[in-house]
């Protein structure tokens, strides 16, 4: 144990408090779905040690370093009781504690039961905290190259309910997949908008809850799984949540979540999610001014503007040019390697004729539409 601290410093694994609060966690979806059997501090705790890992250079050994000067700030532990109550938790967490990862396989799904962390190391005479993940947790924390989930550990701090940090988790995993396939595409707009509006059956909820056998009355479950976890969630964390039962019947069959994000500015709590946040919308304007770039040099603009379909002026608008080239010119592309460009123009001679009145302000919406319901017959007559 006397080496735990030269090891550390070595390592750089052992942070600051200041580094703490700029932490985020980064997660495999399928834990973040699994079965979170045990209670709010160990889940903070793995949490926390989870931040520590830096996915490009992972751990030597599974093994992270933290102080305990730290962990008591993280856990917001200052009385004389705190040393006692850290070793309680880590017994607990180690005993008790332990994730039920369910995995869909070819011929069914896998369930693989997992203590994720089984070593826990400190002493008497100095400030750090030895953390070793268990192997088999490691992939789910590492090999990230898809479905992967990350939030902010300053928002998992102040949640002081196991169904509010798991709620947060499951509406942080829906978010990131809007904000990403909102900038990247490659989801229908329906799509896209249902990571915002997420849906959950009330069976898988009580599942990812571990509440199958408990709140049987759905007041108590809408009281102490729904309302209390979103006030929580909204008063702490960057998230704005409303929810809606869905009923089936005469039965509430899901829940559907509506997830707005806020917009920090001055309270101290959320100068990171407003930088995180301006980041990304400036991440946003600079891939639609691109695209709205190349659209302007494309051939398929003054195709539109020779049709009157385009005015000048429309060109002036970068989120509809930016529509246009994500959008609408690769369905022209299409028809373009099956008909040749003639077959472009003549298409959009057409769509000009017919061109509807509501199309005028939704000129890309329109476009869209009338490609995607053209190609589907140019296939087939190829064929």
């Amino acid at each position: 144990m006397s080496s735990i601290t030269e090891k550390a410093k070595k390592q750089k694994q052992v942070l600051t408090l200041n580094e703490l609060s700029k932490r985020k966690v980064v997660e495999h979806n399928s834990l973040i779905t699994s079965i979170a059997k045990m209670d709010k501090t160990p889940l903070k705790m793995f949490e926390l040690a989870v931040s520590c890992i830096n996915t490009e250079e992972p751990p030597k050994d599974n093994t992270v370093y933290l102080s305990k000067r730290d962990l008591f700030a993280f856990f917001k532990v200052s009385d004389n009781d705190k040393h006692s109550r850290f070793k309680e938790a880590v017994e607990k967490m180690q005993k008790t504690a332990y994730f039920q990862i369910k995995e869909v396989k070819e011929k069914g799904y896998e369930m693989t039961s997992i203590v994720p962390i089984p070593t826990v190391k400190w002493n008497s005479y100095n400030d750090e905290v030895l953390i070793r993940f268990n192997q088999d947790i490691m992939p789910y924390l590492i090999d990230l190259k898809k479905n992967f989930t990350q939030h902010a550990l300053s928002d998992i701090a102040e949640l002081n309910s196991k169904y509010s940090i798991i709620l947060y988790r499951w509406l942080s995993m829906n978010y990131n997949q809007y904000e990403h396939y909102s900038v990247k595409g490659g989801r229908r707009a329906e799509q896209v908008e249902s990571y915002r509006n997420p849906s959950i059956t009330v069976k898988e909820l009580r599942e990812m809850t571990d509440t199958v056998n408990e709140y049987k009355i759905m007041n108590d479950f809408t009281r102490w799984i729904l309302e209390k976890p979103l006030e929580e969630i909204n008063a702490h964390t960057h998230f704005n949540v409303s929810y809606e039962k869905v009923k089936k019947g005469r039965s509430i069959d899901s829940i559907q979540f509506h997830i707005g994000k806020k917009r920090m500015a001055d309270d101290n709590s959320y100068k990171l999610d407003d930088r995180a946040y301006q980041e990304d919308k400036a991440r946003k304007a600079e891939t639609e001014d691109k695209l709205a770039i190349e659209a302007m040099k494309s051939k398929y603009t003054r195709l539109l503007l020779d049709n009157m379909l385009l005015s000048p002026y429309e060109m002036t608008d970068t989120s509809l040019m930016a529509g246009l080239q994500a959008h609408v010119y690769p369905l022209y592309d299409e028809l373009k390697a099956l008909r040749g460009l003639n077959g472009v123009k003549d298409h959009l001679s057409y769509v000009s004729s017919k061109r509807e009145e509501y199309s005028k302000h939704n000129i890309a919406k329109y476009l869209k539409k009338s490609i995607e319901q053209y190609l589907p017959t140019v296939k087939r007559q190829e064929l």
